[in-house]
């Protein structure tokens, strides 16, 4: 069995020179195609292990039984020769034209999908029926996607049917999950499209196969009246012709044989014997107007004795796939009940072969069908045709899902686009939401709506079937009042979170080109426009530079930050030198010395005093002083580790000081001094952890003066407390209150990463 593709070669150039013979008459097309399909498929076998040449004979002919146009019967057997092809969609399209190649495409994809639902069915086939029912409806919504070409439809209603017969010709065995495939999506489908002839076989052959201990009783009850049954039923057939003959209705009037599965069916819905089905015997009269139909039905009542309740009028009120017919049960000369149908010609046709008799099908042939629109005067009558029969596959998902006990679908509208291609949407979804269903960029573009040919508002609830066109402007975006619920634009999240994102990416890049912008300008002042922005991002801690110029933009960033980076540090000055000055005595304190918001020496009139860095105190922390040989007094934090040793070696040199006007009033107004005071922070080392630190102190106005950073590596002398390189980082701020640092110090340790936040 062969399974792979044929290799380009010598093999193919035959096919190809065959395939190029040219443009021949329709009928024509089918020996072509053969011919084709010939070389190929004669040595092959499919899965199935039917010969893959009988296969698509056997396609071709039920194809032809049912009406469809000789375009679909040559499509048989390209689209199985496609798996035997190299580029087989290359091949078909050159020699038959892309409505052909796209044909075997979507044909073969979709052969593919079923046999994956199919396995998907027969690994849970333990499992519970619910399980086992929501792969039936991947399987009929795979359908439903696959129908914007109804040629593949009717294709694979074919294909299976003729599997079926081969495994009942060659009394094989039928997998289990291909007949209850059959059974439960095919044989509705067929229903749905009106194919009878493919329908009641598709059932008898899955019933023979799911159950045939019950299928061989019910044909062996059968089998021993059927000779009497014939019997019965030509003679009423011939009555029933040659008596409407002498009522001037000219009628065609043929014997039905029930079908298997139909009796199995109604015996058990109605918990009827066998006997008492009384539509074993069935005829069917065909006439030439409705008018015929119902002068038929009721000379037919005159004659014979109707059964209560068992007429039907599908005339006046036809089925939802089209039916239309006059169903009765009458009691005939023999005592025993037959049911007869009545119809035209016409209903006749579409109830045996459905839409594959469909003029549009005949008329346009393979155009149209396959995403190529038909040309000329067909093209809206095939867009009608398809309309008509997507319709009837919504139908019938919608009915056989509900029948199954499944979701309704309520929840769901199924709307057109031009081309008929159909498109799935919420309920109450509008013509927005369609166009951005269809494509963001028709979505973002939309301008106005046709709904069924009418202009209708943008906002206006769709509904099933409706076609709608949707016009659009050459460029542009989504309008805002689109996202306002009130107003009704919008209904799916989808959509709404596409316009959404176009808003966001818009108010992006305006806030990046601010950023930009900002940034640009202070290179500028600084005069280091050669600086490259990716860099500089990156020394900050940033991905890139459109990283850095968002924050900027946001004023989540302070300029600040980068002014540090681009100006080093001063040196600084010797410890006896830094923030030396002399105070003078205040006039509201006699006795002390220091000036404005400077230190007070009690007891002692200009006298020069220094800050101890290494302590760094600030107001209002609780202070002394210490007297130095020839430098004034150094002014250290009382809980100082080195003024504890010197006040040991030389009690004597300690003095009392205090912050100039108080504690409370020494670092608040207007114009106070300000004070270095060191913190120390520890964190695992990341990116963009020092620009994390630097934003919190933006974020409180603190000035940094300094900024010293070393990382280091497992092992080394510095304590660590948790895994990965630690980050030691050391800034100078500049303050006039230190009690304002115990809020910093808190939102440095949320930081993440951040082991610990501290004045040194």
């Amino acid at each position: 069995m062969k399974t792979g593709l044929m290799q380009e070669g010598a093999g193919t150039a035959p096919i190809v020179a065959l395939l190029d013979a040219g443009a021949v008459h329709s009928n024509a097309e089918v020996v072509r195609a053969r011919a084709v399909a010939e070389p190929l498929l004669a040595a092959e076998a499919l899965d199935t292990g039917e010969n893959a040449l009988t296969h698509a004979d056997g396609v071709a002919a039920i194809l032809s039984a049912i009406g469809a146009a000789p375009e679909l019967q040559a499509a048989a057997y390209l689209v199985y020769a496609g798996d035997f092809l190299n580029k087989p969609e290359e091949v078909v399209a050159k020699a038959f034209g892309d409505s052909y190649a796209s044909l075997v495409t979507h044909t073969r994809r979709l052969v593919q999908l079923q046999r994956a639902a199919r396995d998907a069915n027969k690994a849970q086939a333990d499992k519970k029926a619910d399980q086992r029912a929501e792969q039936t409806e991947r399987v009929r919504k795979m359908l439903l996607a696959f129908s914007r070409d109804l040629r593949v439809v009717l294709l694979r209603l074919a294909s299976r049917l003729q599997t079926l017969r081969w495994y009942a010709a060659a009394r094989q065995p039928c997998p289990p999950e291909l007949a209850a495939e059959s059974q439960a999506v095919f044989a509705p489908l067929a229903n749905r499209l009106g194919i009878w002839q493919i329908k009641w076989e598709l059932e008898d052959l899955a019933f023979r196969f799911r159950e045939p201990e019950t299928y061989k009783a019910l044909a062996k009850g059968l089998q021993e009246t059927r000779v009497e049954r014939e019997q019965r039923v030509e003679a009423a057939r011939a009555a029933l012709q040659a008596d409407l003959y002498g009522q001037g209705i000219v009628a065609e009037v043929q014997g039905r044989p029930k079908h298997l599965y139909s009796i199995h069916r109604k015996m058990q819905g109605k918990g009827l014997a066998l006997d008492r089905v009384f539509d074993l015997r069935a005829l069917r009269v065909i006439v030439a107007s409705v008018a015929d139909c119902y002068a038929a039905l009721a000379r037919l009542h005159e004659v014979y004795t109707p059964v209560p309740g068992e007429f039907d009028d599908y005339i006046a009120k036809p089925k939802p796939n089209g039916y239309q017919s006059l169903h009765t049960v009458v009691i005939g000369a023999d005592g025993q009940a037959m049911e007869v149908q009545i119809r035209t010609r016409e209903m006749h046709d579409h109830a045996e072969h459905g839409v594959a008799a469909h003029w549009a099908y005949k008329e346009a042939g393979a155009r149209g069908y396959a995403g190529v629109s038909a040309a000329g005067e067909f093209e809206e009558q095939v867009a009608r045709a398809r309309k008509a029969v997507l319709n009837q596959l919504l139908a019938w998902e919608r009915d056989a899902v509900q029948s199954d006990g499944g979701p309704a679908f309520d929840d769901r509208i199924y709307v057109f686009t031009p081309q008929a291609t159909i498109v799935e949407l919420a309920a109450g979804a509008t013509p927005v939401d369609f166009a951005y269903t269809v494509h963001t960029d028709l979505g973002h573009r939309c301008r106005g709506a046709r709904i069924d040919g009418q202009m209708l508002p943008l906002n206006t609830p769709l509904q099933s079937g409706q076609t709608v066109e949707i016009i659009v402007a050459k460029e542009g975006g989504p309008s805002l009042d689109w996202l306002n619920p009130e107003l009704g634009y919008l209904q799916g999240q989808r959509s709404r979170a596409k316009v959404r994102a176009w808003f966001n990416a818009l108010q992006l890049a305006q806030t990046v080109a601010k950023g930009r912008d900002l940034v640009e300008k202070l290179l500028q002042r600084e005069g280091r426009t050669a600086l490259k922005l990716d860099e500089l991002a990156a020394r900050l801690g940033f991905k890139g530079a459109d990283a850095l110029f968002e924050v900027v933009g946001k004023d989540e960033y302070s300029l600040r930050n980068i002014e540090l980076l681009l100006r080093p540090p001063e040196p600084v000055a010797d410890e006896d030198e830094l923030l030396a000055q002399r105070h003078t005595r205040s006039a509201s304190s006699p006795g002390a010395a220091g000036g404005r918001g400077g230190v007070l020496v009690v007891g002692i009139d200009s006298l020069l005093t220094t800050l101890s860095r290494c302590c760094r105190p600030a107001p209002p922390d609780a202070i002394s002083g210490f007297v130095t040989r020839g430098k004034g007094v150094a002014i250290h934090r009382s809980d100082c580790s080195n003024l504890a040793e010197m006040k040991r070696r030389s009690p004597e040199r300690v003095i009392a000081v205090a912050w100039a006007g108080g504690e409370a009033a020494a670092g608040s107004g207007k114009g106070a001094p300000v004070y270095p005071v060191d913190v120390l922070v520890e964190a695992g080392d990341r990116q963009g952890l020092l620009r994390d630190v630097l934003e919190v102190f933006a974020k409180e106005k603190m000035n940094v003066v300094a900024v010293n950073t070393q990382s280091l590596k497992p092992g080394a002398a510095k304590p660590r407390t948790g895994g990965g390189d630690t980050a030691w980082m050391s800034f100078t701020l500049e303050l006039s209150d230190a009690s304002k640092l115990a809020k910093v110090l808190r939102e440095l340790c949320a930081i993440s990463g951040v082991r610990s936040a501290r004045r040194k």
